[in-house]
């Protein structure tokens, strides 16, 4: 597992997984503005950043929150993924428009302004916004800064927008991953608002492989079902989050199962990057069920053993008090009607046996040994700028009723996430 020292020791790693697709351009810019709901005349900072297609002939598909109040952006992207000559997406961080009057117009504003700066019509540019929800868009700040913003467009990295769509990230998000000719380049951003029902946060993959729109919704739906549908923070589905993949069509195509597994490359590393970026997390727990009846309901047991608030807060304290993992177990299965032979079941924490035969296996010898493999796979939930490592928590529940098998990823429980949500719009 990679380990990074510093800020500069983690991007110089970023730096050679930001090197754009061919036809792709990157930039971004920074803004301040007075939300007009609240009162007095503090002002705020917000980022614009622009991923854009050079010759403006793109293909997009997307993967949208499920969420029933879903942000302005949501609806506009819905609207419009499906043209023939998409030309990037901008994305703002600290406002998510949601629910606020006149919200889709003001996006609508907004890219009619882009296409009068960049090029194109309205139509062939996609939007995305994150933030406080129930703010109104700053509009006319945002259209002011539109012509700086493509002025400051560049081929070279995917790391400037990778920091400008950050809210309350610690660190940036990029990875990448090559299929034949062509390259996969993936940024992220999420920290809090992460129990997906499509994808989480906001996710934006370029490249330059030249599919059919067909073939990369295909793809994307796939993948994003194991990556970011696999991970969860806190519980909470966002109103505005969305999956975008780019494509600028200037490479000949990989075969799809070759662009399948870069794209998945791609997504499961920003998944895992998402989770231990997580508002407060300490550790990064990571669930693998199998001998399921189905992969449903695999996926339903890792869930419910990732998301126990009692198993987040033992992994927080390093303290392997197992018995919150099979009580969490017994618990999903009760209320869903499941069955399970505790006898034939068997769980492991660390690769260290801890439950088979329907009794735990515990020792003052495995206990010491079990905190200690904890304590490795912490890091500080206050460090900002880049992860200590990408090291896991390990938990492997075997079920032995079936051949279904699921993975999923989340993060413990700090008293500093509940600090950094209490402070939000502070």
């Amino acid at each position: 597992m990679a380990a990074y020292k510093s800020i500069v020791d983690y991007e110089d790693v970023l730096k050679t997984r930001s090197v754009l697709p061919r036809g792709f351009r990157t930039g971004s810019v920074a803004l301040t503005f007075h939300p007009r709901e609240l009162p007095g005349h503090k002002l705020y900072p917000m980022n614009l950043s622009l991923i854009a297609i050079e010759d403006g002939n793109g293909l997009a598909a997307g993967v949208f929150t499920r969420n029933a109040f879903p942000g302005a952006p949501v609806l506009l992207c819905r609207e419009r993924i499906d043209g023939n000559s998409i030309r990037g997406i901008l994305v703002n961080n600290k406002v998510a428009n949601v629910c606020a009057p006149g919200g889709f117009d003001d996006a609508c504003s907004i890219t009619a302004g882009l296409a009068e700066a960049a090029g194109g019509n309205p139509d062939d540019w996609l939007y995305a916004s994150t933030g406080v929800i129930g703010w109104k868009l700053p509009v006319p700040d945002i259209r002011a800064s539109l012509s700086e913003l493509t002025g400051s467009l560049q081929s070279d990295s995917a790391l400037p927008v990778a920091k400008g769509i950050m809210t309350t990230d610690r660190f940036p998000k990029v990875r990448s991953a090559r299929a034949g000719e062509t390259t996969v380049v993936g940024i992220a951003k999420g920290a809090g608002m992460i129990e997906p029902n499509m994808a989480t946060m906001l996710a934006f993959i370029m490249t330059d492989a030249d599919l059919s729109r067909e073939d990369m919704s295909r793809a994307l739906g796939e993948v994003v079902e194991d990556s970011f549908n696999a991970v969860s923070v806190d519980g909470d589905q966002s109103t505005s989050d969305m999956c975008i993949l780019l494509s600028s069509r200037r490479a000949a195509s990989p075969s799809y199962s070759d662009f399948v597994e870069a794209l998945r490359q791609v997504c499961t590393a920003l998944a895992g990057d998402i989770v231990r970026n997580g508002e407060g997390s300490s550790h990064v727990i990571e669930v693998a069920v199998s001998g399921a009846r189905s992969r449903l309901e695999a996926r339903g047991f890792a869930k419910a053993v990732v998301n126990s608030p009692l198993v987040k807060t033992a992994v927080f304290g390093n303290d392997p008090n197992i018995g919150r993992i099979v009580s969490s177990l017994g618990d999903y299965a009760g209320n869903n009607g499941i069955t399970l032979d505790g006898k034939a079941l068997s769980i492991r924490l660390g690769g260290e046996l801890i439950f088979s035969e329907g009794e735990f296996r515990i020792s003052p010898e495995l206990e010491t040994k079990l905190s200690a493999y904890l304590e490795k796979k912490s890091f500080s939930p206050g460090l900002k700028g880049y992860p200590e490592h990408d090291e896991t928590v390990l938990i492997e529940i075997d079920l032995q009723s079936g051949t279904g098998s699921f993975r999923v990823w989340g993060s413990d429980l700090s008293y500093e996430y509940i600090r950094e949500n209490a402070e939000y719009r502070s």
